[in-house]
C-alpha cells in the first residue's frame, strides 16, 4: 500500500485503522510496522500511530548505486552467455512496448515495460543472488518513480539506451553492454534524485 501510493507520504494512520483496512488483527500489523520502520518507510510514534515517510533522495542514491553495479554485471554476463534471438525475445518486446508507449504518451505503460526490461535483463545475467537483491530494491524504485513519473522529461533517451544494451548483448559485446547500462543507470539516478530533491523542497 505504501509502494502503490494508497498510503501516501506524510499521511498518518492508527494501527487499528490499518488492521481494519487489511482485515486482520493488530498483532501482524504491529510486526509489519516494525519491519517497515526498520526499512525507513514509516515512523512509529507512541500513541499517535504511524506516519508514512516521504521517498528520500539519499535512499535513492544508495539504492541506485547498488542497482547500477548489479544490473551492469547482469548485462555483462548476459552478453557473455551467447544467447540467440529467441532467448532475447522478452527484451525486444519490452523495448518495442516502451517505444509504443512513448508514441502515444502513455507514461504508465512505459513504466511497466521498463520494469519488464530490467527484470528480464537481470534474469538473463544468470546470477540468482543478483536477482534476489535487485528484487528486494525494485519496489523502492517503483515508489520513487511513481512520485516523479509525470515530472520527468519524456524518456526517449532511456529507450535508446535500452536498445544499445540489447544490441551489445545480442552481439556478445560484454564490455559495451556493461558500460552502456552503467551510464544509463547513472543518468537515471541523477535525474530521479534531482526531481525528488526539488519535490521535497516544494513540499516544505
Amino acid at each position: 500500500m505504501i509502494f502503490s501510493g494508497q498510503l501516501s507520504a506524510g499521511s498518518d494512520h492508527l494501527e487499528s485503522e490499518l488492521a481494519e483496512r487489511l482485515a486482520m488483527s493488530r498483532t501482524p500489523v504491529r510486526e509489519a510496522v516494525l519491519t517497515l520502520e526498520a526499512q525507513g518507510l514509516l515512523e512509529l510514534r507512541p500513541r499517535k500511530g504511524v506516519r508514512i515517510l516521504p521517498v528520500s533522495p539519499d535512499d535513492m542514491r544508495e539504492i541506485y548505486d547498488v542497482l547500477t553495479e548489479l544490473e551492469s554485471l547482469a548485462a555483462e554476463e548476459a552478453a557473455r552467455a551467447g544467447y540467440r534471438d529467441a532467448d532475447l525475445a522478452e527484451l525486444t518486446a519490452a523495448i518495442d512496448d516502451m517505444d509504443v508507449a512513448i508514441a502515444v504518451n502513455d507514461l504508465e505503460a512505459w513504466a511497466d515495460a521498463d520494469d519488464r526490461f530490467h527484470i528480464e535483463l537481470v534474469r538473463l545475467g544468470g546470477n540468482q543472488r543478483v536477482v534476489s537483491i535487485v528484487s528486494m530494491m525494485r519496489d523502492q524504485v517503483r515508489r520513487a518513480r511513481a512520485v516523479t513519473l509525470f515530472m520527468r522529461p519524456k524518456p526517449v533517451k532511456s529507450n535508446e539506451a535500452h536498445r544499445l544494451v540489447y544490441r551489445a548483448i545480442k552481439e556478445g559485446d560484454a564490455e559495451t553492454a556493461r558500460s552502456t547500462h552503467r551510464a544509463h543507470r547513472q543518468q537515471s539516478k541523477e535525474m530521479l534524485v534531482a526531481l525528488l530533491e526539488r519535490h521535497r523542497l516544494r513540499a516544505l
